[in-house]
């Protein structure tokens, strides 16, 4: 037990290679997780852009944060495939029976996430400059954009290891994404919510995506942040606990 401990950051590189290799591998998650939201920023700014009043005289520059979360959130259905994939295979039986430590196969799954997802966005913002996206940001206000986007990949990720790891069938585990996907549509990435009819503008001011999307573009512009940036964090902190706790729970029993 105690040489499985003190080896536990080799196994989870391991882990986090085996995974890697797995979305390198994937032109489906490549195009999935990084050329749709591209091809989803091209559509809005240069096709329906110029009929979308921000009060922002380049669009991109309101777009950007929920596009990133919007990538985000398009790759959380395939951490919930690549777990149930190796549950059915049973593929942690094999790693249980090995001297390695436990866990290091379900943070393997969680921290290619991370990982993959830092690569993708980087991409986006990469593509965003060529299209006009300009940040008068700073070093700090990058650094704690990243926390929030990390935190964010998080939560969403720890939320889809449950159905990874306890989901019947493929599409059950891959079906995670699809509620995921609406809240940043019914939010303030792209279109102001005072635009939005009174029922649906409460529901878009109220849920954790528009409370990120504002806290990112305000530190990307140097907006005032106020309250909105520990909102935020509270909504990604949260539910990264919660996910957490239930997920652990389903991963010790079935391991």
């Amino acid at each position: 037990m105690e040489t499985i401990k003190n080896y536990f950051f080799i196994d989870l590189g391991v882990m986090l290679g085996r995974s890697m290799r797995h979305v390198s591998r994937s032109m489906d998650t490549i195009i999935t997780v990084t050329i749709m939201p591209i091809a989803m920023m091209l559509l809005f700014v240069y096709v329906l852009g110029g009929a979308i009043q921000t009060g922002t005289d380049n669009y991109v520059n309101y777009l950007l944060p929920g596009i990133l979360l919007i990538a985000i959130a398009n790759s959380v259905g395939y951490t919930s495939f690549r777990l149930f994939t190796d549950v059915q295979r049973g593929i942690f039986e094999r790693f249980h029976s090995m001297p390695i430590a436990r866990s290091a196969a379900l943070w393997g799954h969680v921290l290619t996430s991370l990982v993959s997802n830092v690569i993708s966005l980087t991409v986006i913002i990469l593509v965003a400059l060529l299209m006009g996206f300009r940040s008068p940001a700073g070093l700090v206000s990058w650094l704690a954009i990243a926390g929030i986007l990390a935190m964010f990949t998080l939560a969403l990720t720890w939320i889809a290891v449950i159905p990874g790891l306890t989901a019947k069938t493929i599409d059950g585990a891959s079906a995670i994404a699809y509620p995921i996907h609406f809240l940043p549509l019914i939010s303030s990435a792209f279109v102001p919510t005072k635009s939005m009819p009174s029922g649906v503008r409460a529901f878009a001011e109220h849920q954790p995506v528009t409370s990120i999307v504002e806290a990112i573009r305000a530190l990307l512009y140097h907006q005032p942040v106020g309250n909105g940036i520990w909102v935020a964090l509270g909504w990604c902190g949260g539910i990264t606990l919660l996910a957490y706790f239930f997920a652990m729970r389903v991963y010790k029993r079935r391991a």
